[in-house]
Order: C-alpha cells, then sequence, then structure tokens
C-alpha cells in the first residue's frame, strides 16, 4: 500500500483526536479555544484529503475507506466531550440523532455496498449542508465562551438543532433512496 498525501492527511485528522480530547481537558483558560482550532484543523484536512485525492488522481480504496471513518470518529468524539461538558437535553437530544444517523447510514452504506448498489446511498447535497452545519455549530460549542458579545455556544446549539433537522431529512433520503432495493433483495 502506497500513502498518498491525501491519506497522509486522513491519517492526520485521526492522529489530532487524541490530541484534541486532551487540549479539550486541559486545566487552562484556553483549552476550549485550542481544542476549537484542532477541530478546525482537523475538519480543513477533511476537505483537502478529498480535494487533492480528485486534483492528484491519488484516490485509493484505503483512503476511500479511512475518510469516512476518520470523519465519523472526529464528529463522535466531539459530541461526545460536548454532551460531557454540557449535561442536558438540549445538548444530548441532537447529539443522539446525529450519532444514530451516522451509525444508520454507515450500516445502510455498507449493506448496499455488499449488495452492488453503493451508488444508491452516495452523499447528496443535503448530506453535505448538514456536515457543514454540524462542523460550524460544533466548533462553536466547543469553544464555548462569548465572543464579542455573542453568545457562541448557544448559537452553535441553535446550529445543532438544525444539523439535527437536516441529519433526519438526509437520513430520510437515503433510506428512501435505498428502500426498493431493500424490499427487493431483503
Amino acid at each position: 500500500m502506497k500513502l498518498t498525501l491525501p491519506t497522509l492527511l486522513t491519517l492526520f485528522r485521526i492522529f489530532l483526536i487524541p490530541v484534541f480530547v486532551i487540549v479539550f481537558y486541559l486545566p487552562v483558560s484556553w483549552s476550549y479555544l485550542a481544542a476549537a482550532v484542532i477541530y478546525s484543523v482537523a475538519s480543513l484536512t477533511d476537505w483537502f484529503d478529498g480535494y487533492l485525492a480528485r486534483v492528484l488522481n491519488q484516490e485509493s480504496t484505503f483512503g476511500a475507506f479511512l475518510d469516512p471513518v476518520a470523519d465519523k470518529l472526529m464528529v463522535v468524539v466531539a459530541i461526545v466531550l460536548i454532551v460531557e461538558a454540557n449535561p442536558s437535553p438540549w445538548v444530548a437530544i441532537p447529539s443522539l440523532i446525529i450519532i444514530s444517523r451516522e451509525i444508520t447510514v454507515s450500516a445502510l452504506r455498507e449493506w448496499m455496498a455488499e449488495l452492488g448498489s453503493r451508488a444508491t446511498v452516495k452523499v447528496s447535497f443535503i448530506g453535505k449542508a448538514k456536515t457543514t452545519v454540524q462542523l460550524i455549530s460544533l466548533i462553536m460549542m466547543i469553544y464555548h465562551h462569548p465572543f464579542l458579545g455573542l453568545p457562541i455556544f448557544e448559537i452553535g446549539l441553535f446550529l445543532f438543532f438544525i444539523a439535527a433537522i437536516l441529519t433526519l431529512y438526509s437520513m430520510y433520503i437515503y433510506l428512501k433512496a435505498a428502500w426498493p432495493i431493500l424490499l427487493e433483495k431483503g
């Protein structure tokens, strides 16, 4: 297996997960800011690895497997830390929706791939919009502190609810697209 630049970026994103966790829990005033920056850098590597894989024609089977794994790990770890730091149903409920959707859609994609129908559950525009809103909301919730008088955590939480709604809608789209195949082959 040849390690390409896009795959190295994905591996770097996975490496950042324990760094992110450690920084999040540091007993210093700047830990949430540093954790938000680390999460932002990891998110940028997600965009860059896919872009570079296409532009440099370095798409690989290993990269195609590893990229979504790195994405899901980073998101779930961030959500778990946010829920632990802010124990409330207002944080837990959208978190459960988002994590449940990630598990469901990942399992659906795997099963559809086994059936030879992976293209049926490819990433949609709604999935990309959900990811963008979710990313922004998580960064804001990780940062946590007011900025220029704005309640950053609360704005992030509002966006997190929007991400949860988009999550449910995107899951509906994936399930609707896969349903005829599931009925036929199930």
